[in-house]
């Protein structure tokens, strides 16, 4: 086999391998491992859901207890850790592993380098750092919510040709087209949460939930794909009556006033939270913070211009995606963000352009918050 470099071609499969878990594998990173034996694939894992057995495993089981000698390209380093299933550094040394290639060093506390440490006391030769960047790519919450304590968030918005979101009225169905609704559908089945503030709950009656007709996932996929749905709503304005509080899966209510009206929400049963911040208003740090200690690696913020800015001013948000539709809406529609006190060029936000691609008729535009 001629290969230049075989390391970074055997890592390049097991992220695609890694990469079949975006939609399940949360709380948990998404890990590949490809097993490689004098220059042939004899096993490949990835990790498929919380709770199942990891990548390592899942390719070791390919093998038919022939790995002796083998390399494990694996895009995480192997946990050392028990949780809900053993340490995976323990059966690549039982199955007789000679060499492990890993993308990175796993952030989590419980790991970090220990698993590397104890493949070498086995005598195992290990090498990190293949493909690094791009296995960071595939867990950003996940090693955020490591590193940081706060989850990777991720702005989603629409907009016209000319920055608006919605009339003056408030219409604002639909501004893109079919394929960049289908696209938002996959956004949401990665996240751990979705957040939206009770303007939009009372304007629109949104359910914010993952829809199968959009995606094409069978039942038993869907229950996993749910992500928790977050209603940001200072005084507790949510009626009981709202879809997103009926529809399958989770959902939580954040105020920053105790009345009755959460007292109301929490004798129907709809969890809530207290987060109270300046002014009367949820404190959005706080809020980030709870939802990562709630293990939630992704969340992706659905609202309008006040909640959507209030995120990008207090510097929470990590990556916008915007769904530019090839419409003009006029002036006296409503802006994408609302972003007051910005009134010199010197005040202005910074934007990293990752990817602009056209999704149907509409274009996707990515980009990360430069707030260096």
């Amino acid at each position: 086999m001629s290969l230049s470099n075989p390391d970074e071609y055997f890592m390049a499969r097991a992220l695609q391998l890694a990469e079949r878990g975006l939609y399940t594998t949360d709380p948990n990173p998404r890990v590949g491992c490809v097993l490689v034996k004098n220059g042939t694939v004899i096993g490949e894992g990835w990790h498929r859901c919380a709770g199942q057995p990891h990548a390592e495993v899942n390719a070791l089981a390919e093998t038919g207890g022939q790995a002796g000698g083998a390399t494990a390209y694996v895009t995480l380093e192997p946990c050392s850790h028990t949780g809900k299933t053993p340490p995976c550094c323990d059966a690549l040394v039982t199955a007789g592993v000679n060499r492990v290639v890993a993308a990175m060093q796993d952030p989590n506390p419980q790991v970090a380098g220990d698993g590397f440490a104890r493949l070498r006391a086995a005598g195992i030769e290990v090498l990190v750092g293949v493909c690094e960047t791009q296995s960071r790519v595939l867990n950003p919450g996940f090693i955020k919510r490591m590193e940081q304590g706060l989850p990777w968030i991720r702005c989603k918005m629409a907009m016209s040709l000319d920055g608006r979101t919605a009339m003056a009225s408030g219409e604002s169905q639909w501004i893109t087209g079919p394929a960049a609704r289908r696209d938002v559908q996959r956004l949401r089945a990665r996240s751990s949460a979705i957040v939206t503030g009770v303007g939009s709950i009372l304007h629109d009656d949104s359910s914010l939930n993952v829809r199968s007709e959009e995606l094409g996932f069978n039942a038993e996929q869907m229950s996993l794909l749910q992500p928790l749905r977050v209603v940001v709503d200072s005084r507790f304005r949510t009626p009981l009556s709202a879809r997103v509080l009926g529809v399958s899966g989770s959902s939580l209510v954040v105020g920053a006033q105790e009345n009755e009206g959460r007292a109301k929400l929490e004798n129907a049963g709809v969890t809530t939270l207290l987060c109270k911040g300046e002014h009367g208003q949820v404190d959005l740090h706080v809020l980030a913070a709870k939802l990562a200690q709630r293990q939630c690696n992704e969340l992706m913020v659905e609202a309008g211009a006040t909640l959507s800015g209030a995120f990008v001013q207090a510097g929470l948000v990590d990556e916008l995606i915007i769904y530019m539709a090839p419409k003009l809406m006029g002036d006296a529609a409503r802006p994408l963000f609302q972003l007051p006190n910005l009134d010199k060029m010197s005040d202005q936000i910074k934007l990293i352009v990752t990817q602009i691609r056209s999704v149907g008729d509409d274009w996707r535009i990515s980009a990360q918050v430069d707030f260096d």
